[in-house]
C-alpha cells in the first residue's frame, strides 16, 4: 500500500491535464487530512437558523421565514462546506419531505451536505480544441429536511479510513444546522436541540495547547461578555490559574485562584466530599432552646449515618446582671442528639432580693467540630 503521491515536475516536462489535477489533489487531501483528524466535525462558522416576521396574504396569519446565516462547515470527511450568503429554506422543499404528516409541535431537523456542481459561468472554450470543455467544480451544498428522528443519523456515520483521498459527492456528510417547527402550511419557530440532539460545532484535537503570551484564556464565548465564566492560566511571575467572571472593559473578577505554591483562595463557602481525616469547625453563641450548625460541607445526613462524628464544647456566658452584687450559677449547658442547646442560668442578690432565687434561660458559646475518621474512607 502507498501513501499519498506528490506531483514532480522537470524542464522541458509536457503537462498533461493529468499532473495539473494531482498537484490539486494533492493539497486537496492535505487539507482534507488535517480538518478530518486534527479536528473534531461541526460548524466552524455562522450557520445559525434565523427567523423574521411574516404575513400569509390570503388568511392574513402569521409565520416566519427561516433563513441559514452565511458560515463554515467542516464534515467528517474532512471537507469545507462554505455558505457565502443567507439562504432563505424553501417552505416547498419542506412539505416534500414531511408534508404527509399529521400536525404536530415537534421540530423537523434541517441538515446542510456538501455538493459539486458546474459553475453558472460559461466555461471557458480551449484555445487549442475549440470546444467547451469544463475547467472548474462548484464546490457548492444542498440544505435538506429531515423526518422526525432523522438527527439521530448524525451520530451514525463513519468517517472515511485513515489517508483516505477527499470524499466527493455522491458521498455525503450531513451536518445539522438546527430544527424547525412546522404550523399551517408554514413555518412557526426553530430550535437549536431537539429529543436530545444538538447542533454541533466543530473542534480541536490537541494534548498540548500553549500561548505565545504567557497567558492562555478559556471562555464559553467567541467574545467577551460581561459576567460570563473564564479561566485564565498565566505563566508570569508568580504563575497562577484564575476562574473567575468577566466585568465591564474585560477584566476578571476572580472567584477562585490557585496560587505558584498551590494555595488556593476562593470567594465564595466551600463545600463537597469530606476526605478521611479531615476536621471541619464553625462557632458562635447560641441561647437555650436554639439548633447548633453543623460546619459549611458537612450534612446532617453524614453525622445520622456515622460517616462523620460531631464534638461539642460549650462555655456558659455570665447574663447580665441588674445589680454589682447579683450572683450568677450556672445550671445546666447541655446539647441533646439533636443538638438542640439546654442552657439554663440561677441568679440570687443577698442585698436587693436576699429571699429570691431567679432561674431564667441562659447562653453559652458553642465551638462544634465534624470529624472524619481516617480509616472509614471519608464522607
Amino acid at each position: 500500500m502507498t501513501g499519498p503521491l506528490r506531483p514532480a515536475f522537470h524542464e522541458g516536462q509536457v503537462l498533461a491535464a493529468a499532473d495539473l489535477s494531482a498537484s490539486v489533489e494533492y493539497a486537496r487531501g492535505l487539507a482534507t487530512r488535517h480538518a478530518r483528524h486534527l479536528h473534531e466535525w461541526g460548524i466552524a462558522e455562522g450557520l445559525g437558523l434565523v427567523t423574521e416576521n411574516r404575513t400569509d396574504p390570503g388568511t392574513n396569519a402569521r409565520f416566519v421565514e427561516v433563513s441559514v446565516e452565511p458560515g463554515v462547515a467542516i464534515d467528517g470527511t474532512g471537507r469545507e462546506v462554505v455558505l457565502s450568503e443567507p439562504v432563505v429554506l424553501r417552505e416547498s422543499g419542506f412539505e416534500e419531505v414531511n408534508g404527509a404528516d399529521q400536525p404536530t409541535d415537534d421540530p423537523y431537523p434541517v441538515f446542510l451536505t456538501a455538493a459539486d456542481r458546474e459553475p453558472a459561468a460559461s466555461p471557458r472554450p480551449d484555445s487549442c480544441a475549440g470546444t467547451a470543455t469544463k475547467t472548474r467544480v462548484e464546490e457548492s451544498y444542498q440544505i435538506l429536511f429531515g423526518r422526525l428522528g432523522d438527527e439521530l443519523l448524525v451520530a451514525d456515520q463513519q468517517p472515511p479510513a485513515t489517508g483516505a483521498p477527499p470524499a466527493d459527492p455522491p458521498a455525503r456528510w450531513l451536518v445539522l444546522l438546527g430544527y424547525v417547527r412546522w404550523t399551517d402550511g408554514h413555518f412557526s419557530g426553530i430550535e437549536t436541540k431537539a429529543r436530545g440532539v444538538g447542533v454541533r460545532f466543530a473542534g480541536v484535537r490537541a494534548d498540548t495547547v500553549s500561548a505565545r503570551s504567557g497567558a492562555l484564556t478559556l471562555r464559553t464565548s467567541q467574545s467577551v461578555q460581561e459576567g460570563g465564566p473564564v479561566m485564565v492560566l498565566t505563566g508570569g511571575d508568580p504563575p497562577s490559574l484564575v476562574f473567575g467572571l468577566y466585568q465591564g472593559g474585560g477584566t476578571v473578577a476572580p472567584l477562585m485562584t490557585v496560587a505558584a505554591n498551590g494555595n488556593l483562595t476562593i470567594e465564595g463557602s466551600f463545600s463537597g466530599r469530606i476526605s478521611a481525616g479531615t476536621t471541619l469547625v464553625t462557632s458562635g453563641t447560641a441561647t437555650d432552646g436554639m439548633l447548633l450548625p453543623l460546619p459549611s460541607g458537612v450534612s446532617a445526613e453524614q453525622v445520622a449515618d456515622g460517616r462523620v462524628v460531631v464534638h461539642v464544647h460549650l462555655t456558659p456566658r455570665t447574663p447580665p446582671a441588674s445589680a454589682d452584687t447579683t450572683l450568677y450559677s450556672p445550671v445546666e449547658a447541655t446539647v441533646d442528639r439533636d443538638r438542640r442547646i439546654r442552657c439554663r442560668a440561677r441568679l440570687y442578690d443577698p442585698v436587693m432580693a436576699p429571699g429570691e432565687v431567679v432561674e431564667r434561660p441562659g447562653t453559652v458559646d458553642f465551638l462544634v467540630l465534624a470529624t472524619v475518621a481516617a480509616t472509614n474512607g471519608g464522607g
